[in-house]
């Protein structure tokens, strides 16, 4: 069982490895999805007034505001996304050296405790990275790309 999560393990982080070398034509792509939507808030911000702080900028400074939030939103999922893959390899490794000493029930415990610290920090990070903008009337969905 533990060679069957070892090669689990070594084939998830050779995957990781190829998507990052990969990732060139996929980030063009993204950014060209991201100016697009960029587009269209900024029309419906006009049409419907959205904030009055918005509404109140001009369109090279809205812009350049959306702009910089989605880049800095895309940035902290990333960096959310690193953080959890490193948590969950953590809590693997944590999971098979104490399930060698207590078998499987320790194993399963591990990973439960481990999915539950995941979890909130997952809640945790997702919030604060929404909160600045949020704040500044900024809808976050609209400038999500997934």
């Amino acid at each position: 069982m533990v060679v069957l999560l070892e090669i689990v393990l070594v084939l998830g982080l050779i995957g990781i490895v190829g998507s990052y070398f990969f990732r060139g034509r996929r980030d063009a792509e993204r950014q060209e999805v991201i100016e697009r939507r960029v587009e269209a808030y900024m029309q419906t911000i006009r049409r419907e007034g959205g904030s009055s702080e918005l509404a109140a900028m001009g369109d090279l400074e809205l812009k350049d505001l959306l702009l910089s939030s989605a880049r800095n939103l895309r940035v902290q999922a990333e960096r959310k996304w690193y953080t959890l893959i490193g948590g969950g390899a953590a809590a693997v490794l944590a999971a098979i050296a104490i399930g060698t000493e207590e078998g499987t029930r320790g194993f399963g415990i591990v990973l439960l405790v481990a999915a539950l610290a995941l979890y909130g920090v997952n809640e945790f990070m997702g919030r604060r990275m929404r909160e600045p903008l949020v704040a500044r009337g900024i809808d976050v969905e609209r400038l999500r790309v997934e």
